[in-house]
């Protein structure tokens, strides 16, 4: 049950003959006119794979890489309270998790710097769950993210907006679902990484960035104030001098 983050570049079609055009052309509007909750897109590996509730999740923000970032934390709560809500809609039940100090938690999460250099998984991995299955129930499940990947030799930090959907996706397979065939669904094996912040220079910088605006703030609403009195004191001349 492994997440890649990557891009992928698709090579489009070209489509001859207008009445071929027409034809997809109403197609597409009749497909986007149906639900997409009609029928469930991610395969279900478990029906319901924890027979207690709530379900207990330990995140070790303690044993971290070197790249870790604290708003991560976050990004995986945010993911539990994602799937809290319903999540992509597949489930036959309301998962409820309960965040634990307990490493013997039912679910636990850790970061790795780089899953292809430390764990040798495939490249583009940037996340995988690993169940123990007792019949057809999850004893524990084991979550693991990496913070980043290399692209060619440049070490690419991961944003919080990847993070969230990585850890999206392995608590959909800790909660029984297998992978979906639909691009818009958080369980499709691949994610299509966009420019993010870095969330370490975020944090780094966060203090002279609020100076900066604050700065900055100060600037426009001096410039602001410049310009009304000068509006205010060409308007007084005007008035003035060309009556």
């Amino acid at each position: 049950m492994k997440f890649q983050a990557r891009r992928k570049y698709y090579c489009h079609n070209t489509v001859y003959g207008s009445v071929l055009l027409i034809a997809l052309f109403f197609m597409f509007l009749f497909l986007a006119a149906v639900p997409t909750a009609v029928a469930q897109d991610s395969e279900k590996l478990y029906e319901e794979p924890w027979d207690h509730s709530p379900i207990t999740v330990y995140i070790d923000n303690k044993d971290v890489p070197s790249h870790y970032s604290q708003s991560y934390y976050d990004q995986v709560k945010k993911a539990l309270e994602y799937w809290e809500n319903g999540g992509n809609g597949d489930l036959d039940y309301t998962p409820v998790f309960e965040l634990t100090d307990s490493e013997t938690a039912d679910i636990t999460v850790r970061w790795v710097e780089n899953l292809e250099t430390i764990e040798d998984t495939p490249q583009g991995v940037a996340g995988y769950a690993r169940p123990y299955v007792r019949g057809d129930r999850f004893e524990n499940v084991e979550i693991v993210l990496e913070v980043g990947n290399y692209r060619s030799r440049t070490w690419q930090q991961y944003g919080d907006a990847t993070m969230l959907a990585i850890s999206k996706h392995e608590f959909g397979h800790a909660l029984g679902l297998g992978h979906s065939t639909n691009r818009r669904d958080i369980m499709y094996p691949e994610y299509e990484k966009g420019e993010e912040v870095n969330p370490l220079l975020l944090s780094r910088y966060e203090t002279l960035l609020h100076v900066v605006i604050f700065i900055s703030a100060l600037v426009l609403l001096s410039l602001g104030i410049g310009w009304e009195r000068s509006k205010r004191k060409r308007k007084a001349l005007e008035e003035k001098y060309l009556k």
